[in-house]
């Protein structure tokens, strides 16, 4: 996904979760309820409002909203449109594409095919799956790759999705990777998790979309709830993904296809089902009276597992990672969960819980990330918890958000060639066939013109290039993970891709 690389899909709830609940790295001891009935009462009749408020200064199309407490639906409601070219509006059992929610939903699923807590540290052994180090390789465990300490680099895999590669070619190659130190770095890794997920599943003889409807998703009565973009797609009421237009409009111009990292990024699912997911994470794996999950490995998912945001002045917030979780604490010691999901390509999510006060809300939206779906949870906390709101949280996630769509963007403006560039050579000198260890193969080819294009990926992407500077040429990015213009560097029968070299495995050699 494009993922947000400053952030992570985990996005703002690494930073905020923490920050609007005043986390500290260290919690005082036996923590007690402290948010009644009438303080969640308010906060409830105050959604309307503040969902009509936050679709009015953002246009976002369409939000599905559900809030749990006591094992009670206090709230579900849809607002808005399915697709802003027709008329059929979002219920709560309207689909949407969760995103990174996925992450604690599937470990939801592994905490209940697991039997006991040390499960979650046995080696992920999942054939056609290894890393750079061979002993790391031998001794990554699935908690390991859930909490994304095994030190693959940040997002790793994501832009061979991008070029569509599918699942077992981009476990293949994460072996080309370089890592950071094991166990001691965080790096947000949808395919780490992806392997460590699969792993599990093959353990136990079923696919991951069969072990997900066993475990959860059945016995929970979860029914429009998947694993698989296809069940997205035939969903009868589904919500189109849509991104902003330059006029501040919104568009369903394209379909992510999260497949290929479903455990990470795949599920799609209504309010309504995730209402019922809520209500068993915060009843400990039980469900209108029947065990569902462990509660013991359950209970495993939410502790700190990897430091992933350092104390940051002036407020010096903590945020850690748990098991799919993004885990905080505040002043009175008690425990938060969190997870953001994003795609670029349309859509944006939230899940927020205070376990010990019983208390969470999801938060489903059909537009890029803006910042609708973590403000909302935001804001619902501050009115449970003090009464009013204690900031503005829009512009602030916003910002982040925004923030993250210029990492990995070239500094260099390609649009505008320098003064007195220097000419390209002919077209021959730039034309054939070329090789990458981790890319794959890619070609240049010339038209009549002498214009060149670049072709990428197994099912070729055609790229337009256009000149800049002698060797130098650019494209246009496209995908959940693009930056804009990024430049192509020939010399001596290689050629680099600026955007693919960030972990400097962009160089294609020619054949």
């Amino acid at each position: 996904m494009r993922t947000l690389r400053a952030i992570g899909a985990a996005g703002t709830a690494v930073l905020l979760a923490a920050g609007a609940a005043s986390a500290a790295p260290s919690p005082p001891p036996a923590p007690k309820p402290q948010i009644t009935d009438e303080a969640v009462d308010k906060a409830v009749a105050r959604l309307d409002q503040n969902i009509a408020d936050l679709m009015r200064r953002t246009s976002v199309p369409g939000v599905s909203v559900a809030v749990v407490h006591d094992d009670e639906v206090v709230y579900l409601k849809g607002f808005g449109v399915r697709r802003t070219d027709e008329t059929a509006k979002v219920d709560p059992d309207t689909v949407f594409q969760v995103a990174s929610v996925s992450k604690p939903i599937s470990s939801t699923v592994v905490a209940g095919a697991l039997t006991e807590p040390g499960e979650w540290g046995r080696h992920t052994a999942l054939p056609g799956f290894s890393l750079k180090d061979p002993w790391v390789s031998g001794h990554v465990t699935t908690a390991d790759l859930f909490s994304h300490r095994s030190g693959l680099p940040d997002h790793a895999g994501d832009l061979l999705e991008d070029l569509g590669y599918d699942q077992a070619y981009i476990l293949d190659h994460l072996r080309l990777e370089p890592l950071t130190p094991f166990r001691a770095s965080y790096a947000y890794t949808n395919f780490g998790l992806t392997a460590a997920a699969e792993a599990v599943a093959r353990a136990k003889g079923v696919s991951w979309r069969k072990l997900s409807e066993d475990v959860l998703f059945k016995p929970a009565g979860m029914t429009s709830t998947s694993t698989e973009f296809s069940a997205f797609g035939r969903a009868p009421n589904h919500a189109a993904n849509h991104v902003k237009n330059p006029d501040g409009t919104w568009s369903p111009r394209f379909v992510r296809n999260p497949d290929a990292q479903a455990p990470a990024g795949g599920v799609s699912s209504s309010a309504r089902d995730m209402s019922r997911w809520l209500r068993l994470q915060l009843a400990d794996g039980t469900l209108d009276g029947k065990r569902i999950v462990p509660a013991d490995t359950l209970a495993a998912t939410r502790l700190p597992q990897i430091l992933s945001q350092p104390p940051t002045p002036p407020a010096n917030h903590t945020g850690f990672y748990g098991l799919g979780w993004n885990v905080s604490y505040d002043n009175a010691g008690r425990l938060r969960l969190s997870h953001s999901g994003g795609f670029e390509l349309g859509a944006n999510t939230n899940v927020t819980m205070l376990p010990l006060e019983k208390l969470g809300i999801v938060v489903l939206t059909n537009g890029a990330p803006v910042g609708v779906a973590d403000t909302v949870a935001l804001n619902f906390f501050d009115f449970a918890q003090y009464g009013k709101a204690t900031t503005d949280w829009l512009p602030l996630i916003a910002a982040l958000y925004e923030q993250g769509l210029n990492v990995g963007r070239s500094p260099t403006d390609y649009a505008h060639p320098p003064a007195g560039a220097k000419p390209a050579q002919d077209s021959a000198a730039y034309t054939g066939t070329y090789d990458n260890p981790y890319y794959g193969k890619a070609t240049v080819t010339a038209d009549d013109e002498g214009a060149l294009t670049l072709s990428l990926g197994p099912k070729p992407q055609r790229y337009p290039l256009t000149h800049y500077d002698g060797d130098t040429f650019s494209f246009e990015t496209r995908g959940e993970n693009a930056i804009g213009r990024t430049g192509v560097f020939f010399a001596d029968g290689t050629f680099r891709v600026e955007y693919l070299d960030a972990n400097h495995l962009g160089t294609f050699t020619q054949q």
